[in-house]
């Protein structure tokens, strides 16, 4: 069992702190794997916007947690309290996995922890943020950056993409999946996606392509070309790009290789099937144009990853005391 730390001090918003709590403490229906254990940490008692909270621990506690989470900073002109940021940088040194949602990472980046590295936050504070740190990597178009062991995200709904890519790296895309099946929200956004996208969450019936997402995804083992898309959503390929720019931030292409690659990555967690037939269940033809797509997408080979996962997610005997092991995520997550 994972256990969350969500560190909560006055100035938090109360929206990231909600979301990462309504993930990581139930558990979905029906699923039976040992859930997150979560805490929340701060001082005796803080304000979160309008709200007053009462932590479970104090800040101290921090550094016992497989994973700390920071929501964000209501007040990016402030300095964060320098017993947050301590706290942090302590949890970081003894092993934690450090994420940031939205302006939490102005957190991160006064612990030190984002020096040398790429990291994101809400578009609007980008500028901001990098000015203030110049040792950080800003990027300001992406939903949000995995380096490992330090995580941050964009605003709002990208900071839920990141809790559920959390999940997904810990009990695999079904189970993340399922959360966001209860959440009424999308199973996945590539951390790579732009920030800034005209619907970034669609209803279900409420844009042009509503229709043709369903069908792609019943016919990812097709040899779809961006003409089969066009001619299904019965308008001309100029015309479908710019929809797909709009609701998704990508291009066609790109959408329906991410999705190819999504479900290659499922096939290799819940399956034993041979590498050629997930290569045809996925529409990439051969093992060799899999592996290439896979290992440029995700960082390793098909192989890797699935014994990478089957040995994160079935621990042997000797792995339950080894708390920073089981903790870190492996190093080809998405970023």
């Amino acid at each position: 069992m994972d256990t969350v730390a969500l560190a909560v001090t006055d100035g938090m918003l109360h929206f990231e702190l909600s979301l990462a709590y309504e993930i990581f403490a139930a558990a979905p229906a029906g699923v039976t794997v040992p859930w997150y254990d979560v805490t929340v940490c701060g001082p005796v008692a803080v304000r979160v916007d309008r709200f007053r909270l009462e932590p479970d621990l104090g800040l101290d506690q921090l550094q016992h947690a497989d994973t700390v989470i920071v929501p964000g900073w209501a007040d990016v002109d402030e300095d964060p309290p320098a017993d947050l940021v301590d706290a942090v940088r302590a949890a970081h040194e003894a092993g934690a996995r450090v994420v940031s949602l939205c302006t939490g990472a102005f957190v991160l980046a006064a612990a030190g922890l984002l020096d040398g590295k790429r990291a994101t936050t809400h578009w609007a504070h980008t500028e901001a943020l990098a000015a203030r740190y110049p040792r950080v990597e800003v990027d300001p178009d992406v939903l949000y950056v995995d380096n490992g062991s330090v995580l941050t995200s964009a605003g709002k709904a990208a900071a839920m993409d990141l809790c559920l890519h959390l999940v997904r790296l810990n009990h695999g895309s079904s189970i993340a999946n399922a959360v966001a099946r209860r959440l009424v929200v999308p199973p996945h956004r590539d951390g790579g996606q732009a920030q800034f996208v005209t619907t970034p969450v669609p209803a279900p019936d409420n844009h042009p392509l509503a229709e043709l997402f369903p069908w792609v995804i019943e016919r990812l083992d097709h040899p779809l070309t961006v003409e089969d898309l066009a001619r299904q959503a019965r308008m001309s390929s100029r015309n479908l790009g710019r929809h797909f720019r709009s609701v998704t931030g990508t291009t066609p292409l790109q959408w329906l290789l991410t999705q190819r690659i999504r479900h290659a990555q499922e096939l290799l967690e819940t399956t034993d099937d041979s590498i050629d037939t997930i290569a045809a269940a996925t529409g990439m033809g051969t093992a060799t144009t899999l592996r290439r797509h896979f290992n440029r997408t995700v960082g390793v080979p098909p192989d890797t990853y699935r014994r990478t996962f089957r040995s994160r997610t079935h621990p042997g005997p000797n792995d339950s005391g080894q708390r920073h092991q089981r903790s870190r995520p492996a190093k080809w997550c998405m970023s």
